[in-house]
């Protein structure tokens, strides 16, 4: 049975209690993302900088295609709120039991073909020498733990669903405690380089994809559990359609990284490629604030919706647009504040280099008065089971707007257009998404 002081999804859901409930999956992602940081920081400061750009520029390779694990995770924690305010159970640990077995057979798939593409891929985003070496070790190591990785992103989104946030958020603390220790260990004191980054990196996914398989593969206190199943094309359909957006989104910011450092490679070479990654480190940490609440309050939405609480639903929205807003400025002035220490800790010892990232971050920190509620936006539009516009909006500001914004900007600004890019990518994003929550308010009652 269910805990009893746990947090239903049918309560009525307050400023805060929402932010209860939400908690753990903000800090689990903004715990994902700080271990991811770690890499960064002991591959920077212990092997030096060549290697940190190889790490930033084959990382937009590997996300591509770990982002399946969020598009079953988004799509299919809607589709299984859905079903479950629906009242049918059973139901829902078949779709849940279908999205893990197909995502684990994807991820075996991916891992062979991303190994055998990967000396190519890296080279077509301009490495090569010393730089091309780096990414092609980097790379198959990480590689080999795909599945899991995949697994781990899906894991995130599906404990909010089982109604047992805290405890993903356990298991994401674990995989990045053991990523943690085995950097400072691998790479700290064993000196094992590239090799080592890596490796710490592949078993912390292995951790974190693997014991949500064992908990949900017994008897266990959540909603959900691992079943036999049948194989249910429409269902299957349906939770790929509603995370699409979340697949373009993850797909798309990759795609646009690799323009971004192709960009930076003609305007500053392998210090813009370094800079760069200090601001997608420090960014993905910011983000998961965002991403963390809409993960967490997904399920919410989806559950209201299904069970035709449009009352609470209005309530959802304009509680959860409010919070948005309010994290957004604090992001921004926790940006303006900190580029230059969070500078100082990636790339301290590279005077030039440390003065383009503190330039680069202080115009990109503008980006966070938009980026939440364009993503909350997205995610809101998934939980409704809209994949359609969830999807556009993803594809816009993450494809769309932020290649033009790349292309064109820096004719004008040079490096610094490069830097202001995701800034009007994310404006432009935010407007659209004000126009498709004002187009169908009447549809979805909110």
């Amino acid at each position: 049975m269910i805990q009893k002081n746990m947090i239903q999804l049918s309560d009525h859901f307050t400023c805060r209690l929402l932010l209860r409930y939400t908690f753990p999956s903000i800090v689990m992602l903004i715990f994902t993302s700080i271990y991811s940081v770690v890499d960064g920081f002991f591959v920077s400061n212990f092997v030096g900088k060549t290697p940190f750009a190889a790490v930033n520029l084959i990382m937009p390779y590997l996300m591509i295609l770990g982002s399946i694990g969020f598009m079953f995770g988004t799509g299919g924690s809607a589709l299984i709120g859905k079903t479950m305010g629906e009242g049918k159970a059973e139901k829902a640990n078949e779709i849940f039991s279908l999205l893990v077995y197909a995502s684990a057979i994807g991820g075996l798939v991916l891992a062979v073909l991303g190994i055998a593409f990967l000396p190519r891929a890296a080279s077509l985003m301009g490495a090569e020498g010393q730089l091309l070496k780096d990414c092609v070790v980097y790379g198959t190591i990480n590689l080999l733990a795909v599945p899991f990785y995949i697994l781990q992103f899906e894991f995130q989104c599906l404990f909010s669903a089982a109604e047992k946030p805290k405890l993903g958020l356990c298991v994401t603390v674990a995989a990045g405690l053991t990523n943690m220790v085995l950097d400072a260990v691998f790479v700290g004191l064993f000196r094992w380089g590239l090799e080592g980054a890596a490796a710490a990196t592949a078993l912390s996914q292995l951790v974190g994809g693997a014991v949500p398989l064992f908990y949900f593969g017994r008897e266990n206190t959540s909603r959900l559990r691992l079943v036999r199943c049948g194989f249910d094309g429409r269902a299957l359909r349906q939770a790929c359609a509603n995370g699409s957006s979340e697949l373009m989104s993850n797909i798309s910011m990759s795609l646009v990284s690799m323009l971004f450092n192709v960009r930076l490679m003609k305007y500053a070479g392998e210090n813009g490629i370094a800079a760069y990654g200090v601001l997608m480190y420090v960014s993905m940490i910011f983000q998961a604030v965002f991403l963390g609440y809409s993960v967490g309050a997904g399920p919410v939405i989806s559950y209201h919706h299904g069970a035709g609480n449009y009352e609470e639903g209005r309530g959802l929205l304009r509680r959860s647009l409010a919070m948005i807003a309010v994290f957004s400025l604090l992001m921004f002035a926790a940006g303006q504040t900190l580029a230059r220490p969070l500078s100082l800790l990636f790339v301290g010892y590279d005077p030039e280099l440390m003065d383009i990232t503190v330039r680069a971050f202080s115009i990109f920190s503008f980006s966070f008065l938009f980026s939440g509620l364009a993503i909350f936006g997205s995610s809101f539009f998934t939980a409704l089971n809209d994949g359609l516009t969830s999807a556009l909006i993803s594809f816009l500001r993450t494809l769309v707007f932020q290649c033009l914004s790349v292309t064109v900007l820096p004719l004008i600004w040079g490096l610094d257009g490069i830097w202001l890019s995701t800034v009007a990518a994310d404006a432009l994003a935010v407007a659209v998404t004000a126009l498709f929550l004002a187009g169908k308010r009447k549809k979805y009652h909110y």
